[in-house]
């Protein structure tokens, strides 16, 4: 038996709703909604999506994420794009190592090295082709095409792909601009089974050219195809082209707009808080500690959980089959964690902020992510580092449980 209305005391009884457009728009307001909702206590009930606990303590978060038992990762949606499961993430241990092993060589040191040149040669390239004009839309110039660039790279698939990827992700995550919550929810599922209906072509080609002995010994992509998985009987098998369809999409999901919105979010704080970037400006050893604190300052994922059994959160009741969210903006934001939580403090030490989750799902691609970070920081800071938000075209912020921007325009000195 789930938890109802009925059970509640009124005063944890909210109507927050993540994917309201009046949270976002037309000024983000998140981070304000989420200290208020902290404010109530450190667990609250929202009657929105069926009803569903929204946790924002940084303890109980913390807590969650590394007790898999009692609350499963699925669901981790509240909307249900892809009609089923996100591999490996909404796997519970034991199953959800194996799929998560099959991902590593995406992710090992190795790979990673090699492919910081690369990555270095893509921000370069992004920055150079619109420094000379003293403006540029960040979100499509530059935030989009970064990521989706280097996860192109790291699968080994075409470049021409990008412009394709990085609509679908955003049609996938939040619908299209001005659509009703049913349109938005049928744009959604549309872009989910058009990404699918391209994974699968992937796979069918990487599957011929194993078969027929003709796959790179380096292309990555093979390589995971041909891995085996340990099932839920204990014996080894491929995985299906389902299975790798469903871990292709979270890892586009994962790797682009989460990225996305850290790069934008990035240029939106240092832009405000200028004598925070002039640090990075001054002395570029700055950035990598910059990078962590950019990650709690907006951390734009809110992560799902599904209570197994009865237990308590704080002091709080939840039963078996209630949902949580789990907000990480706030917990990144707990004074009890963090001294000063709502000022931006590029030299914050230490940072044990949880932008990328904690416990066996913990985001495996965390070293990808903070690499083009801090890449992107290094060569944006010293190539137009006067930045600064257009007056006459304000930043867009779309929500969802993984929020971010749809537009944001810079101004900036050009750069001949």
């Amino acid at each position: 038996m789930t938890t109802t209305q009925a059970d509640l005391t009124p005063e944890l009884v909210v109507d927050f709703d993540i994917y309201d457009p009046s949270v976002t728009m037309p000024v983000d307001r998140m981070q304000e909604k989420a200290a208020e909702l902290a404010a109530i206590g450190p667990i609250v009930w929202s009657t929105t999506h069926g009803g569903h606990w929204l946790v924002t303590s940084y303890e109980h978060v913390h807590a969650i994420l590394r007790d898999p038992e009692t609350f499963s990762s699925h669901p981790n949606n509240l909307v249900d794009a892809g009609q089923g499961k996100f591999l490996p993430i909404e796997l519970d241990p034991p199953e959800h190592t194996s799929y998560r092993q099959a991902l590593q060589p995406l992710f090992s040191p190795n790979r990673m090295k090699a492919l910081e040149p690369r990555i270095r040669e893509i921000v370069i390239e992004l920055i150079t082709s619109f420094q000379a004009d003293g403006k540029v839309e960040f979100v499509e110039k530059f935030a989009h095409e970064l990521p989706t660039q280097v996860f192109l790279a790291l699968m080994g698939w075409p470049l021409e792909d990008a412009a394709l990827f990085t609509d679908a992700t955003e049609v996938a995550l939040n619908g299209r601009p001005g659509e009703t919550p049913e349109q938005a929810a049928e744009s959604r599922t549309k872009a989910a089974y058009e990404m699918f209906g391209y994974f699968m072509k992937v796979i069918a080609e990487r599957r011929a050219a194993i078969e027929s002995g003709e796959a790179a010994a380096e292309d990555v992509t093979s390589a995971i195809i041909s891995t085996e998985i340990t099932d839920s009987d204990g014996l080894q098998r491929p995985l299906t082209d389902d299975e790798l369809a469903r871990m292709f999409f979270l890892l586009l999901i994962a790797g682009l707009h989460t990225t996305q919105g850290s790069l934008a979010w990035m240029m939106l704080h240092l832009s405000q808080n200028t004598e925070e970037r002039d640090k990075l400006i001054d002395d570029p050893a700055t950035v990598p500690a910059a990078v962590e604190e950019i990650l709690r300052f907006e951390a734009a994922i809110a992560m799902g959980r599904r209570a197994t059994t009865d237990t308590t959160i704080g002091d709080v009741p939840v039963r078996a089959g209630d949902q949580l969210l789990l907000l990480l903006c706030a917990a990144n934001r707990d004074e009890g964690e963090f001294d000063d939580p709502t000022s931006l403090d590029v030299e914050r030490t230490p940072n044990r902020h949880l932008a990328f989750g904690s416990g066996p799902h913990r985001c495996i691609g965390s070293h990808l992510a903070r690499l083009m970070l801090k890449i992107a920081a290094e060569e944006l800071h010293q190539r137009i580092p006067d930045y600064r938000l257009d007056p006459e075209d304000p930043p867009v912020v779309l929500p969802s449980q993984v929020r971010g921007f749809a537009r944001l325009s810079l101004l900036f000195t050009p750069v001949a």
